[in-house]
């Protein structure tokens, strides 16, 4: 900003006898000052973009963190691909812009002043010209602007739409190989393509005109600003050095204004994508938050008592009505039941997922949510019947969770007693080997038990198998029931298991019957034989006791 100043006192300069001195003197003042200013400038941008690339690591991480506390609902609600593009696209878009947007906003808001403060300085009547201009160089640009953000929020939620069709595709593509919907898929997406492609026009439209406006609103200053201070000069009120520095002072000042009236709409629009993001900062977790206990006073007792529950989504219908029962240390008691009954919703309330509508579950003696959240799932433990992997390495994935990385010893320990480690021994790489995308690269006997080996580590006190044996061949099944009716480690735990293959149950030390939400028949294998009830219709259906529910 100093340049001008000294053009205008060089103009002058020029035009008398015996300035010479001054000339050098000042014009080597001025090469000092812009090389001071170049290395400030230099300074301060790399201190503002190291900062804004620490805020957004922070801010990116902290997002993640803040989805992971949620409750189990807030991921039925969202959809994977909405909730991924909030976490990764949203917060590099905000990051990105205010690390660009946000510095020259900054920078030309104080550049601004200062120039308007040397301008009123220079001379009063030419800045008052300016500054009746402004108007015009701001509301006609800030209407304009704000159909702009509109639109960029707009282009925004299509981007996240698409990404969607994207993902959820990508996700299942065996499904939609099998039924040959490879082109409608295609077609599915590129009219999601068609759509924001035409959002982007009248994005790209409303950005063009929005500059334009601009454009010619400063043009039109600078042509008045030149006729008023022609006629001061010749009307002797400034000298024509001051009217040159005032030029130069007053096209820096448009200047600052435009970028200003350009940038503050894309910081805006920054905003406008941060919305979900401070949302999902903002949000408070509707399950309770994790407890203080951290030990066990009855070793892996647990107790359902008159526990009922409805989803949040559909709480007019009920899943489990009453329910009351106990899991005992050394026992493993069996639910069976048609599906629908809500079998898994007992699992799931177990690894304390939902919270009972009425009553409450118990482990030793004291609720679920009373526990610290990492020892509860460290004391219970569950494996599904189509458990999630994760594109890492064996050893990493039966060691998932465990605050100490176990020794190999151990991890091997538990492959052993889950039989995942008769083929994983068998490959090259060994516990090394990396198991695909969600485990992609294993069959779902194998993938089960990994996962059981996953659970076995744990040496929980409760196990809970949901239907977590189905895919195993029989040498397996055989080894697991081994596991649960005939290990030493068996009087250390409760197990429930969860089943459609009714075989497996008959040795189980009580079995459930579930039937509508409520238990209807309880008791041993020979006992509701001898009942002849719903168990035994169950087992006289075609294929026997072996035959999927």
């Amino acid at each position: 900003m100093a340049i001008p100043f000294f053009t205008g006192r060089l103009t002058d300069w020029i035009l008398r006898d015996g300035a010479g001195a001054a000339f050098t003197q000042n014009l080597t003042l001025m090469s000092i000052l812009i090389i001071a200013s170049s290395v400030l400038e230099f300074v301060c941008d790399g201190i503002y973009n190291s900062t804004m690339g620490r805020v957004h690591s922070h801010l990116q991480g902290e997002v993640f963190r803040s989805v992971l506390r949620q409750e189990t609902e807030f991921f039925q609600k969202n959809q994977t691909g909405a909730i991924t593009s909030r976490v990764t696209e949203d917060t590099s878009t905000v990051s990105v812009s205010l690390s660009s947007e946000l510095s020259l906003l900054l920078w030309y808001l104080a550049r601004g002043l200062c120039l308007l403060g040397l301008m009123l300085w220079g001379s009063p009547p030419l800045t008052m010209v300016t500054l009746a201009a402004l108007p015009l160089l701001f509301l006609l640009p800030e209407k304009l602007g704000k159909w702009h953000q509109v639109m960029a929020a707009q282009v925004q939620e299509s981007l996240a739409k698409s990404s969607q069709v994207a993902i959820e595709v990508l996700s299942a593509m065996p499904t939609v190989r099998s039924f040959a919907n490879e082109e409608g898929e295609a077609q599915k997406f590129k009219q999601k393509l068609q759509d924001m492609k035409t959002l982007n026009q009248k994005e790209a439209l409303a950005y063009a005109v929005d500059l334009w406006t601009t454009s010619i609103s400063g043009m039109l200053l600078k042509v008045g600003i030149l006729y008023v201070g022609g006629k001061l000069v010749t009307g002797g009120a400034i000298s024509s050095g001051n009217l040159v520095t005032f030029v130069l002072y007053q096209i820096q000042f448009t200047e600052a204004v435009q970028v200003l009236l350009s940038t503050y709409p894309r910081v805006q629009k920054a905003v406008g994508s941060s919305k979900e993001i401070f949302e999902y900062l903002d949000r408070i977790p509707r399950c309770p938050a994790s407890g203080s206990l951290t030990s066990l006073k009855s070793e892996g007792l647990v107790k359902f008592q008159n526990v009922s529950f409805a989803y949040p989504n559909r709480p007019e219908v009920p899943v489990l009505q009453g329910l009351t029962f106990t899991l005992r240390p050394g026992e493993v008691t069996a639910l069976v039941g048609p599906n629908g009954s809500g079998k898994s919703t007992v699992a799931a309330l177990l690894q304390n997922l939902y919270q009972p509508t009425e009553g409450q579950v118990l482990l030793g003696e004291k609720p679920l949510p009373e526990y610290e959240h990492r020892y509860l799932h460290r004391q219970v433990a569950a494996v599904g019947q189509e458990p999630q992997l994760f594109g890492r390495s064996f050893q990493e994935n039966i060691a998932y969770g465990l605050s100490q990385k176990p020794a190999m010893e151990e991890v091997i320990a538990a492959a052993m007693e889950s039989g995942a480690h008769s083929f994983i021994s068998k490959l090259p790489q060994g516990y090394d080997t990396e198991v695909g995308e969600a485990g992609s690269q294993l069959s779902g006997g194998q993938r089960q038990a990994v996962a059981l080996a996953r659970a076995l580590i744990r040496k929980p006190r409760v196990l809970i198998l949901d239907d977590a044996t189905s895919a195993l061949d029989a040498n397996n099944q055989a080894q697991v029931e081994s596991l649960l009716y005939e290990s030493p480690e068996r009087y250390s735990r409760s197990v429930l298991l969860i089943t459609q293959r009714l075989s497996s149950v008959e040795q189980a030390n009580h079995i459930l019957f579930l039937e509508g939400g409520t238990i209807v028949e309880e008791g041993t294998h020979q006992q509701l034989m001898a009942n002849k009830g719903r168990y035994w219709t169950m087992l006289q259906a075609p294929g026997g006791s072996d035959a999927p529910e």
